[in-house]
């Protein structure tokens, strides 16, 4: 008579006369499964192969090639990391090492450690895997877990243990002399991690809160085959060239100071001229739709903050100047601009026929990140944002919100970036609700709103609960770095409630006063983090209406000079961004700084160019393109400019370094 009835994936049955391990299971169904096997789904819930079941279950035993299956296998090889670094460094403690995207990381209480290190390490670890230990799981009381990590001079795992839940399971796995405090689920022993790389080190502050002491977290990666870690090794090694962090300084885009601080980036010349073309483009952009533009003071007393509910809800997260106890005013460097410009329409009375009042700034803002959490140009301190309000009647609200919808779109397809965006419907959190303004029904309605426009406009949108603003749910518009994090690029927030706040009314047709709604909106969002993002979509190589330096003019010898100048003049009376590269060097060597410097188009001229009143065209999108008249080649990258045309580099072409 059967105890255990096991409903595979494939819709088969298998029964089984006494209780069994998972593990024992897959070998009854093949033994390659069960060598391959990494973990089990059991009634939708990922389990540890060694789990013993018994009664009706429906089972899916998971590889490598499943997500949970990956997160086992790095997890196994991140115990195997700390089994190693305890090995050669005893006094190392261990903090926390779970599986990530696309590999593992370990923190631990030591030295900070090189290249050199690492490599080491790496060698203790395949002898460990060569050791094949088993890994063996057991519980243990709240007492009992303590102790054993008190005896072992484990301190963060003693205080992890404390801190969590009286009634919570305490389990630990072993692999030789190594024993760690894990939930797991974890492979069965070391032995089927194959393809493993530490991939780097850095600091990381304990639980990420930076007042605690700074630890070491090594980082790494493990895959089934050597083939897939050397391909994924081939892919970071792309990822550190396209780091805008790294190729922005090299590309003379921005940079940081140490004696200025962080978060607070300095913008070189060829940085602001991208961001230039930018801001001028958004600008002529929202104009085209009927903004109106403003300028608002850097700083205000605390009393707007008050009003508007962010000194009670965000005062943590903005530079306050002055002490409230101490000093008559006290001012705080602005974190947004919507309250500033909630005065501009309080400046004058509106009628229901002047609504919608859409504003717009192109906002410098302050926010007081943590340490931590500074990044280049992507978490900084200070930013500059195309920040807009649209103040609007509440039957103009859904229109309205869907125009602000496909500005962003336009601003991200003009860009190329719409394909690498996700839309989040950023919702209130109604256990957390001290944290918001606003009575429940009004977030309901507010959040089934933009649900309804974002399906009736068939996008795409995951549902986030407790990321909305205090005063308001928002559509995020993400996107990802190289390295996989994700930032809110564009926001799009409806505001049925800080109308209220501020006393914000119109006079309607029948005389009455009425509260607007409010839409919070970037178009382009921040541009330091859109900068950092184009960097890195397109290694440096930006389309040509963004570049700083559009074309570069190489004459032969000194003897060219004046004749490219005379091209260099013409080009910029057009409004081409153009330099002449004279120095005293071979034309080879110009050509190879100017692809070095990712320059879209370098004419070469000499005798014959100068006789002809041509110039020799070479571009990164074709090469080597021959002679073109000079009216022509300006025709072209005029039009290339005006319509922001974004072009293919052909291979071969000047553009491949």
């Amino acid at each position: 008579m059967s105890v255990l009835k096991i409903k595979l994936k494939d819709g088969s049955c298998k029964e089984y006369a006494e209780p069994m391990a998972i593990i024992d299971i897959a070998k009854d169904i093949s033994e390659g499964l069960a060598r391959v096997a990494c973990v089990a789904e059991l009634d939708g819930e990922t389990v540890d192969l060694r789990t013993v079941v018994d009664g009706e279950h429906e089972l899916n035993i998971l590889t490598f090639d499943s997500e949970e299956g990956k997160a086992a296998y790095r997890h196994t090889t991140a115990h195997v990391l700390a089994q190693a670094v305890k090995r050669m460094y005893p006094e190392a403690k261990c903090a926390i090492g779970p599986s990530i995207e696309n590999g593992f990381y370990y923190d631990f209480d030591m030295e900070s450690l090189d290249r050199e290190a690492l490599d080491a390490i790496e060698k203790e670890m395949k002898k460990i895997i060569k050791e094949g230990a088993v890994l063996e799981r057991f519980t243990l009381s709240r007492q009992e877990a303590i102790d054993l990590m008190k005896k072992r001079d484990e301190p963060y795992k003693v205080e992890l243990i404390e801190d969590l839940p009286e009634d919570a399971e305490l389990s630990f796995y072993q692999q030789g002399e190594y024993i760690d405090l894990c939930a797991g689920p974890h492979l069965m022993s070391t032995k089927p991690v194959k393809a493993f790389k530490l991939t780097s080190s850095s600091g990381a502050y304990w639980r990420g809160n930076e007042k605690n002491k700074m630890l070491t977290r090594i980082y790494g990666t493990a895959f089934t085959k050597k083939a897939d870690l050397d391909a994924y090794l081939a892919h970071l090694e792309d990822i550190k060239k396209r780091d805008h962090n790294k190729l922005g300084r090299e590309m003379e885009i921005f940079t940081t100071v140490d004696v200025i601080g962080q978060g607070l980036p300095l913008l070189m010349p060829n940085g602001v001229k991208i961001v230039q073309k930018l801001q001028r483009w958004i600008e002529d952009e929202e104009d085209k739709r009927g903004y109106v533009r403003t300028k608002t003071p850097l700083m205000a007393k605390s009393d707007l903050y008050k009003i508007s509910g962010h000194w009670d809800h965000y005062k943590e997260g903005m530079f306050v100047l002055g002490d409230e106890e101490k000093d008559k005013e006290v001012f705080a460097l602005r974190p947004m601009t919507c309250p500033f410009q909630y005065y501009v329409f309080k400046a004058g009375q509106k009628s229901y026929r002047d609504l919608p009042c859409r504003y717009g700034e192109t906002s410098t803002l302050f926010r007081n990140e943590e340490s931590g959490e500074m990044h280049g140009l992507t978490r900084v301190r200070q930013f500059t944002i195309s920040e807009g309000h649209l103040v609007v009647r509440p039957d103009q609200m859904v229109q309205e919100f869907k125009d602000c919808i496909a500005l962003a779109q336009y601003c991200l397809q003009t860009l190329g970036l719409e394909e690498d965006v996700t839309y989040h419907l950023s919702k209130w959190d109604p256990e957390n609700a001290e944290k918001y303004i606003g009575e429940p029904e009004v977030w309901e309605e507010t959040e089934a709103h933009i649900r309804g426009i974002l399906n009736e406009l068939n996008i795409p949108f995951t549902e986030d609960v407790g990321e909305a603003a205090f005063y308001g749910p928002k559509v995020d518009i993400n996107a990802k770095n190289v390295y996989g994090k994700e930032d809110t690029m564009i926001t799009i927030q409806w505001d049925a409630l800080l109308a209220e706040q501020f006393d914000m009314y119109y006079i309607d047709e029948n005389g009455d006063k009425v509260r607007p709604y409010i839409i919070h909106r970037t178009s382009i969002g921040c541009y330091e983090r859109t900068l950092a993002w184009l960097i890195e979509k397109y290694a440096g190589k930006f389309p040509t209406w963004l570049c700083p330096e559009q074309v570069r003019v190489l004459p032969i010898s000194e003897k060219y000079a004046d004749y490219a100048e005379q091209v260099r003049a013409e080009l910029a009376d057009h409004g081409i961004d153009v330099t002449v590269d004279g120095r005293s060097e071979k034309i080879g060597f110009k050509i190879r700084e100017a692809r070095l410097k990712k320059i879209p188009y370098m004419l070469i001229v000499g005798q014959k160019e100068q006789e002809e009143g041509v110039v020799s065209l070479r571009s990164r999108y074709k090469g080597d393109e021959g002679q073109v008249s000079l009216a022509d080649f300006i025709n072209d990258i005029s039009e290339e400019i005006r319509t922001k045309e974004i072009r293919t580099i052909e291979g071969g072409a000047d553009g491949t370094e």
